[in-house]
């Protein structure tokens, strides 16, 4: 049974998390809240949990450019896909190779991953490589490749996961067996990592969906410009309609658009289909975070 003191603990550690839960959740309603808040409200009263006046505004001066949005969301969709999966593969092969000890290079490897982590070669001779180089400018491959350049503090993460939770006497009789790498890695290594595959999987999913420097550096046909582009663009477009230097019939459009709530509506479509996707990986998302950092 429970003495006096652990109740007084217990009740103390349930209030301080009911209440980090509802600063957490708070700032997001009052966000869903404004962008359904008509305008001169929103400007007279602040962002309220109860406004006093509704409005479709927002959304419907969002959506009269549905065509442009659902290409958008097509294009991020497709990216954040096949980016993660791609991205997924060469973390975990890379950390898996490091987990190995005794392996010819290993120390020269592991010390190229960590200096990424310090250092990087500037934005001005990346994009001189992306686009003299490679040649990504104006292309799908733009938004996609970059990504792929991996993070050094997943790879570290997965490294450890590997060397920690991963039985190595299952691998050492997979490989008496005669088993090579690459079969012990896709019928034994991964379905013992799925926690760390997933947590890897949804922050690098998260980084592709909220990616825009890329659009922003390496993209000027509207074609290829992704949800975060393209939600970026009407941001500016208001800001510009809304500044003197309009001036004109373009000061006076600017009157009749819902400024504040559309730029919270914006934010809203941004951050739904990740808010729907992550309850169904947050157990594994927190177990493979767990592990793979606390262990060693």
């Amino acid at each position: 049974m429970m003495n006096k003191y652990s109740k007084g603990f217990t009740l103390f550690a349930h209030i301080i998390l009911i209440i980090a839960s509802i600063s957490c959740v708070y700032p997001f309603l009052l966000l869903i809240m404004a962008s359904f808040t008509e305008e001169t409200t929103l400007i007279k009263n602040g962002y309220s949990i109860f406004p006093e006046k509704f409005s479709m505004e927002a959304y419907e001066y969002i959506f009269a450019q549905a065509g442009t949005i659902f290409r958008a969301y097509g294009i991020t969709l497709l990216v954040t896909a096949v980016g993660t999966v791609i991205g997924l593969f060469i973390t975990s092969m890379l950390a898996y190779t490091l987990a190995q000890n005794n392996i010819p290079g290993g120390k020269i490897l592991s010390f190229i991953v960590v200096f990424s982590m310090l250092f990087n070669g500037g934005l001005v001779s990346t994009y001189l490589w992306y686009t003299g180089s490679l040649h990504l400018k104006n292309t799908i491959w733009a938004l996609l490749v970059p990504g792929l350049i991996t993070n050094g503090f997943l790879i570290m993460i997965a490294t450890n996961y590997f060397r920690t939770s991963v039985p190595k006497d299952v691998v050492e009789a997979a490989r008496v067996d005669g088993a090579g790498e690459f079969r012990i890695f896709f019928t034994i290594v991964v379905p013992f990592s799925k926690p760390i595959l997933a947590a890897i999987g949804i922050m690098q999913g998260i980084g592709y969906w909220n990616d825009w420097r890329n659009g922003l550096y390496y993209l000027t046909d509207p074609k290829y410009f992704n949800i975060q582009n393209i939600l970026n663009r009407m941001i500016q477009e208001i800001s510009f309609l809304s500044s003197s230097d309009a001036g004109g019939y373009a000061s006076e459009y600017a009157g009749s658009i819902p400024t504040a709530s559309v730029r919270m509506a914006i934010a809203v479509i941004a951050v739904i289909p990740i808010l729907v996707i992550y309850p169904f990986f947050q157990k594994q998302f927190a177990r493979g975070l767990t592990v793979g950092s606390v262990k060693g």
